[in-house]
């Protein structure tokens, strides 16, 4: 993506369709988060001498304080009263609505658990047990280093679901997020057989209504079934046009201006009626970009930390590196991204930013301590 030009994303969400499963790219992204991390920890656990069926017990800690700590994050954090009103949409978890703040939390506690005690779920143990070698702070200060990983994949799912969308940039940088509108289109009628979306540089050079809004052509290609051109024409000049002035989900990324007819040019190929629609796209930060790309590097920073170190890592030393940089940064990101909920708009700062500062303050004083241990043992 150029940064002086906004380009257009219509990606589909869904990656394939196997017997009846949809495999969403979102799904792939956070599964492989969750495999990587897994080789990741096999090679750091056998470099510091720990055995790899610890790291598969790990991984299953991981993965269900993740989920559940994302979930719980987004349902307290976010919309307790839509889901204490109805908590059987708490296990709707596909629906969406996973918060970081409440996986970082659910992570830390599971890391307790696991540096603390041996639970075997099947037999129904619960049972007092210190691993060797592996405490709390040791733990932890391995595993945020694919922590960041998982979750420069996951941010980048978000961008795959176009989800999570950053503010109107007004200007020629951004991204107009356009598969809402493609979906619905694509919905409208069984007569469509395709539709493309692309931005309109021809006439971005000569044509803006406004610095909010850029050209973007909608090609909608119909079915080869001798539908009657009348017909077609109704459905772009009355449902299409509603599309994109009625459904806020669509108007939040696509403007059309409202009380004009719809400025479309109607063609044939080898008997299929195609529309060019032109219309405007609202250019957008890609805050999930800016999130998954400085979250993977804050994961090169903590493993080159650590393979210079291993062993000899001071601990804390990680886990407060990563609060700061990781939560930092997640507090700046929130200034380019939409509130999640309303509420927040009344708000000083949003939701999402108020979770970061004791996460950030929590990294400050283990750097302290991580510093003071170290002028202490230089002192000896």
């Amino acid at each position: 993506m150029s940064l002086i030009n906004y380009m257009v994303w219509a990606a589909d969400p869904d990656l394939a369709e196997f017997w009846g499963l949809t495999i969403r790219w979102y799904g792939l992204l956070f599964a492989s988060g969750f495999l990587i991390s897994q080789q990741i920890l096999f090679r750091v656990f056998r470099a510091e001498g720990h055995q790899e069926s610890d790291v598969e017990t790990l991984t299953v800690y991981m993965v269900i304080a993740t989920i559940l700590g994302a979930r719980l994050g987004h349902v307290f954090f976010y919309e307790p009263a839509r889901y204490l009103s109805n908590p059987i949409d708490i296990l709707k978890i596909w629906e969406g609505g996973l918060a970081s703040h409440g996986a970082a939390f659910g992570i830390l506690f599971a890391l307790f658990l696991y540096s603390n005690y041996n639970i075997r779920l099947f037999k129904g143990t619960f049972q007092k047990h210190l691993r060797p070698g592996q405490s709390f702070l040791w733990v932890v200060d391995r595993i945020v280093i694919v922590v960041a990983l998982t979750g420069a994949l996951i941010r980048f799912g978000n961008f795959m679901n176009s989800e999570i969308e950053g503010l109107p940039t007004e200007s020629d940088y951004g991204v107009i997020f356009a598969w809402n509108a493609k979906d619905a289109i694509l919905s409208s009628s069984p007569s469509i057989e395709e539709v493309e979306v692309s931005s309109d540089t021809d006439r971005a050079s000569v044509e803006s209504i406004s610095d909010e809004y850029r050209p973007v052509t909608f090609t909608i290609t119909f079915k080869n079934a001798n539908y009657p051109e009348e017909e077609i024409r109704y459905l772009l000049e009355d449902r299409v046009k509603s599309l994109f002035t009625n459904y806020q989900s669509i108007r939040k990324h696509i403007y059309e201006p409202a009380g004009t007819p719809l400025d479309y040019t109607l063609t044939q190929d080898r008997g299929a009626y195609i529309a060019e629609v032109n219309t405007y796209g609202i250019p957008r930060h890609p805050a999930q970009l800016y999130e998954s790309a400085t979250t993977f590097l804050t994961f090169l920073f903590l493993l080159f930390l650590w393979y210079r170190m291993r062993e000899k890592t001071p601990e804390g030393l990680l886990l407060g590196l990563f609060l700061i940089i990781n939560f930092g940064l997640r507090f700046v990101h929130e200034y380019f991204k939409e509130n999640q909920v309303e509420f927040e708009d009344d708000l000083l700062l949003n939701m999402g930013q108020w979770l970061s500062i004791p996460l950030i303050l929590a990294g400050i004083y283990l750097l302290i301590q991580v510093g003071r241990r170290s002028k202490k043992h230089a002192n000896q």
